[in-house]
């Protein structure tokens, strides 16, 4: 391995750690504002950050296991990782669309999760951050699992807006079904990511 490819999987390790340290910051926050508030969006918001905790970990191993040993000796290992994070995603999305269809037919009223507004609210600007910095990155190792977490930090941000505009709404209006539609919409932006986690092209590394 030549000099400039290891300066770069250096640099794609301090994003990746920093990938790690936001998203247990912001998985702690978003779940426990969730439960606290009954806010189901800001709850499943949470538990994607899990996914993508995971994801950045398995990145990070993969980056470890190309300095030691070359880059195509854990493609098997990192294509089945990202299809179980996938089926998670996938999972997440039944699960938000099952409780949001309670919360509309039962027309249930939460509390405001404002932990939750603030830590949507910083998670926009800084998954732009990471989004760009990782795709300079990736498209100079030539790597399609590093843009695939690239991509994934930039679907963090959607979800971070649609989230966000949810709860400004309840804020704002306190109309009841605000959170259950913030919901639905958060569905489309986990079942792209589930699928994107299961084709080869999302997780395949040459």
């Amino acid at each position: 391995m030549n000099d400039e490819r290891e300066a770069l999987i250096r640099r794609a390790f301090r994003l990746e750690y920093l990938t790690l340290a936001w998203m247990i910051v912001e998985a702690a926050v978003a779940i426990g504002s969730g439960v606290r508030s009954g806010s189901v969006s800001v709850l499943a918001f949470g538990i994607d950050s899990l996914v993508e905790l995971a994801s950045a970990a398995v990145l990070i191993w993969r980056l470890t296991v190309e300095l030691r040993h070359g880059q195509r000796f854990a493609e098997p290992a990192e294509r089945m990782a990202s299809r179980i994070a996938g089926t998670l995603l996938l999972g997440l999305a039944a699960y938000v669309v099952v409780s949001a269809g309670w919360k509309l037919w039962t027309r249930s009223n939460e509390s405001f999760a404002w932990s939750g507004l603030a830590v949507t609210a910083l998670a926009i600007p800084l998954m732009y951050m990471l989004a760009r910095r990782k795709i300079v990155v990736a498209e100079a190792l030539g790597s399609r699992a590093m843009r695939a977490d690239a991509m994934e930090a930039v679907t963090c941000g959607w979800l971070s807006v649609v989230v966000l505009c949810g709860l400004l709404l309840k804020l704002v209006t306190g109309v009841w079904w605000a959170d259950a539609a913030a919901s639905l919409g958060v569905v489309w932006f986990l079942v792209k990511e589930g699928r994107e986690a299961w084709s080869d092209e999302a997780c395949a590394c040459h």
